[in-house]
């Protein structure tokens, strides 16, 4: 959905970008790489369809994603 704008399960166009809440500790479904909350908090992005409900998740820079690779191998 994030790159082609439509949902795979139904085909609408109708996908929602859920955005990260940075000043929020509990936003999202955020994966932490270090002990210090805040400063190891990585975003995971969400893509909704407005039609049937199916979600993606993303982690969309290559920064963040080579944070995790460090962090988890």
């Amino acid at each position: 959905m994030k790159t082609s704008g439509r949902c795979p399960k139904c085909g609408s166009k109708r996908v929602v970008r859920v955005p990260d809440q940075a000043r929020r500790h509990a936003s999202g479904n955020n994966i932490y790489v270090t002990t210090l909350t805040l400063a190891g908090k990585i975003p995971v992005i969400r893509y909704v369809c407005a039609d049937c409900g199916f979600v993606e998740e993303w982690v969309e820079t290559a920064a963040e994603r080579e944070k995790i690779r460090r962090a988890f191998g």
